[in-house]
């Protein structure tokens, strides 16, 4: 069984790829991405997969029974490239897709939501076999922002008390792993989250007691967190977009209280504290 992975040189991709390698899948793994240079330090064979070059994309998918599907990056353009993909499977034989998906993806308010929806029909519609892992938030999302948090003395945000059932990408990759080895798995709808949820206070008092001194949580307006995330040298895009999924998450967009990925990866999933001390060192 050969196993394919888009994305590969991407966060996930590459922890799913060694994933794969600690657990000797069989037969082989193969990384798909834009730049196979990059890919050089997986220690599996690449090939180029460019989701905009869709008449290349059968060759690359040729031999592979099996795709992981990591969703885009290219917000706006996702259902096009990846229905590119989706019809190169096809027409390479593919024999089952394994799709990263969104938490609760049909009634999420979140701008993310209606590309996943939309793949998901894509999938269902094309006749080939497929799994959708509808991931919940990162944990990394937050904690990418800590070392500034305590540079300022201060976590902001705008996701007010709003519970996040968050797990690191670690947790995802492992789940997509078990998915992609073990066929009795498969032709479901996973949605995953992590076993406990925090509030950004939770956050910011987890924070406070492994850096010993009080970091306060400040909830701002959605518009002041944009801006002061775009001061802080985000893109303005990029700002707007995650304080439009904060305000999401305070209306509990981002909570979930199943133990699917738990019970997937067959441990718990990694503690809020465990995340926090990474991060910061």
């Amino acid at each position: 069984m050969t196993i394919a992975i888009t994305g590969a040189t991407g966060q996930l991709g590459r922890l799913v790829i060694n994933t794969l390698k600690t657990k000797n899948a069989p037969g082989g793994i193969v990384a798909l991405a834009r730049n196979i240079d990059k890919a050089a330090d997986l220690g599996v064979p690449a090939r180029i997969f460019d989701y905009d070059a869709p008449k290349t994309l059968p060759a690359a998918l040729d031999g592979v029974d099996t795709l992981l599907l990591i969703s885009g990056s290219d917000i706006g353009r996702r259902v096009s490239q990846h229905a590119a993909v989706i019809e190169a499977a096809k027409a390479a034989g593919v024999q089952h897709i394994v799709y990263t998906s969104l938490l609760k993806a049909p009634s999420s308010t979140l701008g993310l939501a209606p590309e996943h929806v939309e793949t998901e029909k894509l999938l269902a519609a094309s006749g080939i076999g497929h799994t959708v892992l509808r991931n919940g938030w990162y944990t990394e999302n937050y904690a990418m922002g800590l070392p500034a948090a305590l540079e300022h003395n201060a976590l902001i945000g705008a996701a007010k008390d709003g519970r996040i059932s968050s797990a690191t990408r670690q947790d995802y990759a492992e789940a997509a792993a078990a998915v992609l080895l073990d066929t009795g798995l498969r032709g479901k709808t996973y949605e995953l989250s992590g076993d406990e949820s925090f509030t950004l206070a939770d956050l910011a008092a987890t924070l406070s007691a492994q850096a010993g001194k009080d970091i306060p949580y400040v909830d701002m307006p959605e518009a002041d967190y944009a801006a002061a995330l775009t001061g802080a040298g985000l893109p303005t895009e990029l700002a707007g977009f995650l304080a439009h999924c904060d305000v999401q998450a305070s209306k509990g967009v981002l909570f979930d209280d199943g133990t699917q990925l738990s019970t997937l990866i067959g441990r718990p999933t990694t503690p809020l504290a465990t995340a926090v001390a990474a991060a910061i060192g």
